[in-house]
């Protein structure tokens, strides 16, 4: 399979990285926090997303002790252009997983928790009985902690998965499109945009009390009415929140960036996202799909309270007439 995380080109044939502008530049992490957290996921035998995708924010989370598990091990059975995972056979999953996942949830102190995953096609159901091993560690080990979860698209297994994982009972579910519909058999060509959202749909179908989010990247070439339209699509299959971020390109051999995003483009489209009723936006150049995701939860948490409260209020006042 085609492995774009293997040994770098030599130095003559590789192509010149792009020079990223002032507003997306971080620190390199090199606080206490950062540390203790990479050592706690070293003794525990856990991946994150974090690391493996090269995050951005990765200093900025570690030093709060906030990171994004990934599960079923650290290798992919795809190779999305845009992703920095390691792609080829991955090894038989860990049973201890569960358990170390809850032992650093309890650790770290987490309030709220993001899980993710590698796509693992080789396994009958996909991964969904690991998640939903996850979650229950989770809700026995540290049941204050809500549970965000990121999964892959179950190709095949979908609904089976989804039923399974919902019966679990995350907080919130997050399956990220990542791009247009027009940009999929280039950037992520092992997947169907169609599918993912139905997915997404077959969440709220299931258990329409779970908060779900999807996010995009830009930056690849999409055009501003194909972004409009997957807000309308994801609006149409009730998804409660929306993340949009800047594509970094992880390394040379890895889908260039076709534009660097201004900030108040991100802001706009921020606001169009707002005014299509989506409960919470994040929209900006460093937005990643678990960044500032436990504040993001108790902001959604609380829109969906005032938006029922006065939907009640309306009801009381029309029945009173």
């Amino acid at each position: 399979m085609n492995d774009l995380s293997s040994a770098p080109q030599p130095p003559e044939e590789r192509p010149a990285r792009q020079r990223k502008p002032d507003w997306i530049r971080v620190k390199a992490p090199v606080s206490e926090g950062y540390h203790e957290t990479r050592r706690l996921m070293r003794d525990l035998n856990l991946n994150t997303v974090c690391e493996e995708a090269a995050c951005p924010n990765i200093g900025e989370c570690w030093t709060k002790k906030h990171a994004t598990v990934m599960i079923l091990g650290d290798v992919c059975t795809r190779a999305c252009a845009f992703c920095n995972v390691k792609t080829g056979m991955p090894r038989i999953v860990d049973p201890m997983e569960p358990e170390n996942v809850a032992v650093a949830a309890g650790k770290m102190g987490l309030e709220h928790i993001v899980i993710t995953s590698v796509d693992r096609d080789d396994l009958p159901d996909g991964g969904a009985s690991q998640f939903v091993k996850v979650i229950q560690a989770l809700r026995r080990e540290t049941p204050d902690t809500t549970i965000e979860i990121l999964t892959p698209d179950f190709r095949g297994k979908m609904r089976a998965a989804v039923e399974a994982i919902c019966e679990a009972g995350p907080d919130v579910y997050n399956h990220n499109l990542e791009t247009v519909p027009r940009l999929y058999p280039t950037i992520r060509p092992g997947a169907r945009y169609y599918a993912s959202l139905r997915l997404l749909e077959e969440v709220k179908i299931h258990d329409p009390m779970i908060f779900t989010k999807s996010g995009i990247m830009l930056g690849l070439g999409e055009q501003r009415l194909e972004v409009h339209q997957v807000m309308d699509d994801m609006r149409s299959a009730d998804v409660d929140f929306i993340t949009m971020g800047q594509y970094l390109q992880p390394t040379p051999k890895h889908t260039a960036v076709e534009e660097f995003v201004t900030p108040k483009t991100f802001a706009a489209y921020g606001s169009i996202a707002r005014a299509k009723g989506f409960l919470q936006v994040a929209s900006s150049p460093l937005t990643r799909s678990s960044y500032h995701a436990g504040d993001d939860f108790a902001q959604m948490r609380a829109a969906r309270e005032a938006k029922l409260a006065s939907k009640a209020a309306k009801g009381s006042v029309e029945a009173a007439r």
